[in-house]
């Protein structure tokens, strides 16, 4: 029975989850400078020892809307083909562990763009929508954000 380990985060009243693989450390909120002219949902960047790290607002794309940073409010840096960015969530759950038979496809999710979710995980009586990471990438539009 295959089992996959995913990051559970909150936006809003939703559960969220993207597999562990993917994510390199889980940071506090920090201060994000912007970058001229880049998409609404691209925050803007971040220094992370020595390294320049672009920022996306995940809230403000699939539900239009920001949420006032708070203590919870957490930075997760991810790794996807090769290319390094951070997506800032409401709050991080847990890391959980989902067997396979327990993701479904995600064919009623009206919340959020079909494209995005790889998934609706079922745990312990709670939905979990599983992103599909490479499409994050592609949240600014048709080209994929270059980190370099």
């Amino acid at each position: 029975m295959k089992e996959m380990q995913i990051v559970g985060f909150m936006l809003g009243e939703e559960e969220y989850g993207v597999d562990i693989l993917s994510v390199n450390e889980i940071l506090k909120m920090t201060k994000i400078t912007r970058v001229p002219k880049s998409s609404e949902y691209v925050k803007g960047v971040i220094n992370l020892r020595g390294n320049v790290v672009p920022i996306l607002n995940v809230r403000k794309k699939f539900k239009g809307e920001e949420k006032i940073v708070d203590d919870t409010t957490r930075i997760i840096i991810l790794t996807v083909n090769e290319n390094r960015f951070g997506i800032i969530v409401d709050n991080v759950t847990e890391v959980i562990r989902i067997k396979e038979e327990d993701i479904e496809e995600p064919n009623l999710i009206d919340s959020i763009d079909k494209k995005y979710v790889d998934g609706v995980g079922k745990y312990n009586g709670r939905l979990l929508i599983l992103l599909k990471l490479d499409q994050i990438l592609t949240i600014t539009g048709s080209e994929e954000l270059k980190v370099e």
